[in-house]
């Protein structure tokens, strides 16, 4: 049965009453409700996006309108759009994703950006990407470098599944999936490159309330937020080349401490790439 503020006129609701429901409903829970709503009535009646707006008079049964009811609940609940409709874009790619992964951010790009600057198109290079989830890092370079062999790691096996279905459905063959922590499972090889985007939410960040759908072991690292930093600057100096590069994502305001922790443990030339809000988000430093 059709929820309370759905219910169908003569059994049916119209396409643009829909719309114009959904995006009230989702205003507190969404930074931008209208492009939610159009996204997920597109998906419970099957449609692409456009059809919405040429078909905006048109009524959806019963059947489509409880699958869009039940949409819109999830999302003004704060479960992220990507976990609804199973999928998110990044770098040109669509991927799947899941609660066992985070949802890629289009910020992170600027870590997949960064590290193509690093490796010459026509250079077979080794890269590892570590705490890779939905393989978004891993697939983004080996896509762009197919020159290069990608392995990447992930603790979760969930989060590899996922992965691997995403190197599979996107036809990216160089790129090889490991289960285990950090560099832990390619212990005596050794990489050209490495990249991540490891947790660095510190424990009592009050940010986490906002995140409560994605999983915590990919955001939490400790009181400060650089547990897992800690051991990735100490971990990865045995595992990459003389004068191979590390590049990792982090918060905002955690720059000055990284510098700090990779100094301490070796690297060397260390410098920053600002993110798309003009904010410090990629530490970039070499052997």
């Amino acid at each position: 049965m059709v929820r309370d503020g759905w219910t169908p006129l003569n059994g049916f609701l119209r396409i643009d009453s829909a719309l114009s429901i959904a995006a009230v409903t989702l205003q507190s829970g969404s930074e931008s409700p209208r492009l939610d709503a159009e996204l997920l009535l597109a998906r419970a009646l099957d449609v692409p996006r456009s059809y919405l707006f040429a078909h905006s008079d048109e009524e959806m049964d019963v059947a489509a309108a409880e699958r869009f009811q039940n949409a819109i609940d999830q999302r003004a609940g704060g479960v992220p759009l990507a976990y609804i409709t199973g999928e998110k874009e990044f770098w040109s790619m669509v991927l799947t994703v899941s609660p066992a992964t985070l949802v890629p951010r289009p910020d992170t790009e600027i870590l997949v950006d960064r590290a193509l600057m690093k490796i010459p198109k026509d250079k077979a290079m080794r890269v590892l990407d570590l705490g890779t989830g939905s393989g978004a890092i891993g697939l983004a370079i080996a896509r762009e470098r197919p020159l290069c062999e990608v392995v990447a790691t992930d603790v979760s096996e969930d989060a590899l599944a996922i992965a691997r279905l995403n190197s599979r459905e996107l036809g990216i063959p160089n790129i090889e999936f490991i289960q285990g922590s950090w560099a832990d499972p390619v212990a005596g090889q050794i990489f050209d490159i490495i990249v991540s985007n490891p947790p660095y939410v510190a424990s009592g960040d009050s940010a986490l309330a906002t995140l409560q759908h994605e999983p915590r072991v990919a955001l939490v690292s400790g009181d400060d937020g650089l547990d897992d930093i800690r051991v990735i600057a100490a971990e990865t100096k045995n595992v990459i080349v003389n004068g191979g590069y590390l590049l990792l994502e982090h918060g905002a305001m955690q720059s000055g401490e990284i510098a700090k922790i990779l100094s301490a443990n070796g690297w060397a030339n260390i410098m920053l790439a600002n993110d798309l809000g003009g904010l410090p988000r990629v530490t970039i430093s070499s052997r």
